[in-house]
């Protein structure tokens, strides 16, 4: 028996903010429909959903908004200078930068946004010198 990741998903406020944010780093979102669940293909096949927070308490209806850091997800960017221009394009869009890039003892270039519901993504690169990350 096989098992494989195949889908992330995320429990969103607004759904028209989320699939803005998620198109400024690159996901084909899909247009919204007024269904309370989309989903958008990956390149990499993995399928990445939004649920709205309405539908997610009709199927638990003792469903709380979490706190805090809820989700990691990352998104590999073409080259360290690509870190530094998604993030700046992020934030001009009017979404939160939570950490400028940085140059991270890992060797990647590194970023941290926040996505409509406050869930930080991060955004990297290998650094030049360090390619093989």
């Amino acid at each position: 028996m096989s098992i494989k990741l195949d889908l992330i998903g995320i429990v969103v406020k607004d759904v028209s903010e989320s699939l803005r944010f998620y198109s400024l780093l690159g996901v084909e979102v899909p247009q919204e429909t007024g269904s309370p669940h989309l989903e958008a293909r990956l390149p990499n096949g993995l399928t990445i959903a939004w649920d709205t927070e309405a539908s997610i308490r009709e199927i638990y209806p003792d469903w709380i908004t979490p706190t805090g850091h809820r989700m990691g997800l990352a998104f590999l960017c073409d080259s360290p200078a690509a870190v530094d221009a998604k993030y700046a394009e992020v934030v001009a869009a009017g979404f939160s930068g939570h950490r400028e890039p940085w140059d991270a003892f890992w060797g990647q270039r590194y970023a941290q946004v926040a996505d409509p519901d406050g869930n930080l993504v991060d955004l990297f690169a290998p650094l030049a010198e360090n390619l093989a990350v």
